[in-house]
């Protein structure tokens, strides 16, 4: 619960983020406010609860993420140095967007005028409707309703030939090329009456591209909500019989003649549920997946491992780590192809990071036992 007033005037609200901790102190704006005001009040660590025109709301709270921008800087710093400013950056905007909040009543309704019905989008994204008026972060609901638009209109992509409808809070398969990279790989291979697994499947696309070519796919995800967009994915596109979706954190039991992989590719703290796909502080999840992957080999099998090299060009992670890694864990590594970047950060030259993102290369590696 948090309070807003205070005396006789106080009143509780159910918190019902998913995303930020509940306030210690929230405060009241409106219509009238002026972005500049509110993201002083907003950045000494208190929250702010909209009361008037969602509309307005909406608007204050654009004119809030444009202050809270980079600034262009008189030179280039390091990569590593330019990618800690950035994380930090992003990390202030949104602890600071977070705390511009708006009053949910049963049912999901946004209490302010002019409000949409945001129902389905925020039942999708939170759960069951609040039995009594919450407080939610304006961005949050904004958040749900536009993966609610990801999942109703869904994604195209071009290797299955049919669209995919990503789930709120999990990562949605915008990045072409990595996809590409896997499909050129598996094209014109009978993979009928072999075993696949799919770590870290998200959406799934990597499980549905094994199963068009014949495999029998486990696909696997740590986050619940993935696996459920998953098993949705697998059955809109009729292959929940080739498909099975779990909930672990790497490997299920067993062995496969395939493992396909396509890991969070830069070793830093994620900011949020979404992150993680891109985040693995520490490496951890690479150098997990690759210590355990030899138990989970068929003699004959082998590993398809789609990565990107922006740790390295950005000092995030030594080069030569995953050729080293992948010898201590008895395998052996071979490039099978690379692509270059397709998405628009990689030719935005006011992105802090442009430099490295512009040389930036992924790669599909082989890996099996050795010997």
């Amino acid at each position: 619960m948090v309070t807003v007033g205070s005396g006789a005037a106080a009143r509780p609200f159910l918190w019902l983020s998913g995303l930020a901790p509940p306030p210690a102190k929230v405060g009241v704006t409106g219509d009238r406010a002026r972005a500049d005001t509110t993201l002083r009040r907003l950045r000494v660590g208190g929250a702010l609860l909209y009361q008037g025109d969602y509309r307005n709301a909406r608007q204050l709270l654009s004119a809030l993420g444009r202050r809270l921008e980079p600034r262009p800087e008189p030179a280039r710093a390091p990569p590593t140095e330019a990618f800690q400013r950035e994380r930090a950056r992003r990390a202030e905007a949104q602890a600071v967007l977070l705390r511009l909040l708006v009053p949910v009543e049963a049912g999901w309704r946004i209490a302010l005028a002019r409000a949409p019905d945001l129902s389905v989008a925020l039942s999708e994204a939170l759960g069951p409707a609040p039995e009594a008026p919450g407080l939610l972060p304006l961005r949050e609901a904004l958040g749900a309703a536009g993966a609610h638009e990801w999942r109703r209109k869904g994604l195209f992509v071009a290797e299955l030939g049919a669209p995919v409808f990503p789930h709120y809070g999990v990562f949605a398969p915008v990045r072409g090329e990595y996809l590409g990279l896997v499909a050129r790989a598996l094209a014109g291979r009978d993979l009928a009456g072999r075993t696949a697994f799919d770590v870290g499947t998200g959406t799934g696309v990597l499980a549905f591209l094994a199963a068009r070519r014949g495999a029998r796919v486990i696909a696997t995800d740590a986050e619940p909500a993935a696996v459920a967009c998953a098993r949705d994915n697998a059955g809109r596109l009729g292959v929940a019989g080739e498909v099975e979706v779990r909930q672990c954190d790497l490997f299920p039991e067993g062995r496969a003649d395939l493992v396909l992989c396509n890991p969070p590719w830069l070793p830093a703290e994620p900011n949020g549920p979404l992150d993680r796909a891109v985040y693995d502080p520490g490496s951890r999840f690479l150098r997990s997946f690759l210590a355990d992957l030899p138990a989970h080999l068929a003699p004959a099998g082998e590993a398809l491992l789609v990565l990107s090299d922006l740790a390295e060009r950005l000092g995030l992670r030594p080069p030569g780590f995953l050729d080293e890694a992948a010898r201590a864990a008895g395998l052996s590594l071979e490039v099978l192809d690379r692509t270059a970047p397709t998405h628009r950060r990689a030719r935005d030259d006011d992105d802090p990071l442009a430099e490295a993102r512009s040389a930036e290369v992924t790669a599909l590696y082989r890996l099996r036992k050795r010997g």
